[in-house]
């Protein structure tokens, strides 16, 4: 009998030892460095006009007039920012801004707040409804209301006064922080609510120890975002206004006009720089707080 041999197994397949200390090099990732370079490019487009602003500010008359205005300045001098303040009254200027916005924000925050617990928390009937009759406000252009509030205005003696100026900014900044403030209400658990509800705490209580506190990235968010509309406001001011003690920033900028629309544009540049200023501060310090809210109404957690 003629046993048939088994087939020879193979040899075993030999895998390299690859030496210590070298690492196999990773390949370029190409969108990463797209990515990256898309980056630099807009931090180059929104950084330049304000560091060719800043530079302008410095530049001479002389310089700035007979020479490219985009060019390096050939000598600085700091005498813009003193003829800034003395052109024009640029102090008061900034006062009356900061005091419409602080009153415009501190309106929009209450009321958006309120409205928006009202209609995502507390619900009732037709909340869905009052909810997108307020985020159609979003889409009314502001210069239709301002033949209607002149007149009103007048007939209460509002006109030239802070308020003139307080409340429509904040009638037509309410759409957009309800709509923020819904969004984050959204996603706070219900069981939050019940739980403070059988501890027998009522809907006041409950906005106020609960629901407030959780909302302060979306109160930056909203006091920032309307912040630059509010701050930067011509239309408005320009309409309600009638002294010169209440001109805001933006119509004090018309005080460097001078006769035959001369315009004094190096001490104009110093005064934009000033009033830029604060913003950009408050920006920088609280941009994380800002994300953090814009983040908040689009995650759930």
């Amino acid at each position: 009998m003629i046993t048939q041999a088994a087939p020879p197994t193979p040899p075993a397949a030999v895998v390299p030892v690859r030496p210590p200390g070298k690492r196999r090099r990773r390949r370029p990732d190409l969108f990463r460095t797209l990515s990256r370079v898309l980056i630099m490019l807009i931090v180059i487009v929104q950084v330049y006009p304000l560091a060719w602003l800043f530079l302008t500010s410095l530049r001479t008359e002389q310089d700035f007039a007979t020479g490219d205005p985009f060019a390096l300045p050939s000598s600085l001098t700091w005498e813009n920012y003193a003829r800034a303040f003395e052109t024009g009254d640029l102090g008061r200027n900034i006062l009356n801004s900061f005091i419409v916005t602080m009153g415009a924000n501190i309106l929009i925050v209450l009321l958006g707040m309120m409205a928006a617990y009202a209609i995502q928390v507390l619900g009732f009937r037709l909340s869905k409804l009052v909810r997108g009759l307020f985020l159609i406000g979003i889409i009314v252009p502001v210069q239709i209301a301002l033949v209607p509030l002149f007149i009103d205005y007048s007939a209460v003696n509002l006109l030239d006064t802070y308020l003139s100026m307080i409340i429509p900014l904040a009638g037509f900044s309410l759409p957009m922080a309800i709509y923020l403030f819904c969004s984050f209400y959204e996603y706070i658990p219900k069981e939050t609510y019940e739980a403070a509800s059988l501890d027998g705490a009522g809907p006041y209580r409950i906005f106020g120890l609960i629901t407030m506190p959780l909302s302060l990235n979306t109160v930056v968010t909203v006091v920032l975002v309307n912040s630059i509309f509010i701050w930067n406001d011509f239309i408005f001011a320009n309409t309600f206004v009638l002294s010169e003690d209440l001109k805001t920033i933006p119509l004090g900028l018309q005080n460097y006009i001078g006769a035959m629309g001369k315009v004094d544009w190096t001490a104009t540049f110093a005064a934009v720089c000033v009033t830029i200023t604060p913003l950009l501060l408050v920006f920088l310090v609280l941009n994380k707080a800002m994300i953090q809210g814009l983040e908040s109404g689009a995650t759930k957690g």
